[in-house]
Formats: structure tokens, C-alpha cells, sequence
């Protein structure tokens, strides 16, 4: 499914979207050294509650996971790159950390991810990586807008992929949102320009590029759902939800 939204929904979209980025940025604050990964998803929980907004996640449960999910954020660690379930560990000093948080609030989705080191960063590779996938990012934001098509946005962000060294997989990646959290089309992080979809205003995106240090492989752990790189090098995974205008391609995630 497809769907445009009209002004009430864009406008419940930027709602959502303006919680998402202020509630990963709170998180982010607060992960240091010794936060447990189930406070996270505790701290996540209350501000959900408190913002009367309404997780995807708990409740979620896709074929390629065992589900339901049954927490409210995904916490991906080191080696763990995408759907990363909360458990009980405390993060280290020089732990890479990706948080991504999607929740609906008057019946409409936004959806948002960051990967940052917890305390001193350890390995300059990781900063590096981390800053690639944000270029990545905004390669693929500039190439979204009316007119344009889904293969323009898989392209720019496989280009500075590859450019950068990386290996891109290309089986997991962004996808539509609106009254639900996963929609088509499916926005792979490599592709042809000119060729898929052709965007409309009203559309909203959620535009993930996501890297593994040395593999383009991965693992799916024993929990079921965390997806991790299958050398167990590091990844990083960046993330916001855009609205698809005539004059380009509205950020509604706002994040650090």
C-alpha cells in the first residue's frame, strides 16, 4: 500500500516526526557508560505515554522477526545493526549504539534512527562510518521530491556507500509510512537513477542508510530479530522520515 497524505496527515506526520527526533535526542543524552539497554526502552516507554503517542514496535510482528517485538525502541549495539531487541546489558565506554524509534500520533507514523559512541570513542573507523551514513543520508533527502523516482534516492545513497568503501546490502532499507509504519515502496540503499516510483507530494519516506564495516552480510541473532554484520565488525544506521513536496523533500525527524 501507498498512501498520500493530505493536510491533516502531514500535519500529524510532523507531530509525530518533531517527537521522534526530540525523544532520540533525549535518549541520547542520557546513554552513557552503565545504562542498561532495558532503560532505554523504559525511559522511551514513559515519554510515549507522556506524549499520548502509540509505539510500532511492541506490538509488531513481520515474517523475517519473532514476534511481537514487545518493546518500544530498537537498541542495536556494536555488531548488531538493525531491529536490535532491548535486553539486559549495560552499554561500555567506546560502545557504538543505534537507536531507532518509530511511533504513531494522530494516526500517523514517523519514523527515525542514530547511530552515535557511547562515552570516548575508541576506534576513529566508527566516527567515520557514523558520518558516512549521515552523508549517505543527505544524498538521498536531496534526491527525493516531486517528479522524481524511488531509483534516484537508492542511487545517491549507494553512491556514497561505495565511494566510501562499503559493501551495501540491499535487503533491508527505507519504505513508506503514513497510518502505518511499513508501506511500499521499498527504498533500497543501491539502484539505478530514473528507474521505480515516481514520487507525489504527500508521500512520506522513511530514508535509512545503514553500513557494516567489512561485510555486506548478516546474522540474524538468537533473540529472532537483531540483525547483526556475519564478520562481527561494526555498523552504523541513520535514519529520518521526509515529506515528499514540489520543492524537495521536507525532514520531519529533525535529530542530532
Amino acid at each position: 500500500m501507498i498512501e498520500v497524505m493530505g493536510d491533516r496527515g502531514l500535519a500529524a506526520g510532523r507531530r509525530a516526526g518533531r517527537f521522534v527526533g526530540r525523544t532520540l535526542d533525549a535518549l541520547r543524552a542520557r546513554a552513557v557508560p552503565g545504562t542498561n539497554l532495558l532503560e532505554i526502552d523504559d525511559w522511551t516507554r514513559e515519554l510515549i505515554a507522556e506524549a499520548g503517542a502509540e509505539s510500532c514496535y511492541v506490538d509488531y510482528a513481520p515474517p523475517f522477526g519473532r514476534g511481537p517485538f514487545g518493546k518500544v525502541i530498537c537498541t542495536s549495539v556494536n555488531d548488531a545493526v538493525l531491529h536490535g531487541l532491548p535486553h539486559d546489558y549495560a552499554l561500555r565506554d567506546g560502545d557504538l549504539l543505534s537507536l531507532d524509534l518509530a511511533v504513531s500520533i494522530d494516526g500517523c507514523v514517523a519514523d527515525a534512527a542514530t547511530s552515535f559512541v557511547v562515552g570516548e570513542p575508541a576506534d576513529p573507523e566508527d566516527e567515520r562510518m557514523i558520518e558516512v551514513t549521515r552523508e549517505a543520508l543527505a544524498a538521498g533527502i536531496a534526491s527525493a521530491g516531486a517528479g522524481r523516482r524511488i531509483g534516484d534516492i537508492s542511487h545517491a545513497i549507494g553512491s556514497v556507500l561505495r565511494d566510501a568503501g562499503y559493501r551495501v546490502n540491499t535487503d533491508f532499507g527505507g519504505h513508506g509510512v503514513g497510518s502505518t509504519m511499513h508501506q511500499d515502496p521499498h527504498i533500497a540503499n543501491d539502484g539505478r537513477p530514473g528507474r521505480g516510483l515516481t514520487l507525489v507530494p504527500g508521500m512520506l519516506l522513511a530514508i535509512e542508510p545503514w553500513v557494516m564495516r567489512d561485510t555486506d552480510e548478516l546474522a540474524v541473532d538468537p533473540d529472532g530479530w537483531t540483525l547483526r554484520s556475519a564478520t562481527g565488525c561494526r555498523t552504523a544506521h541513520v535514519e529520518h522520515t521526509v515529506a515528499i513536496t514540489d520543492a524537495g523533500a521536507e525532514i520531519l525527524t529533525p535529530h542530532q
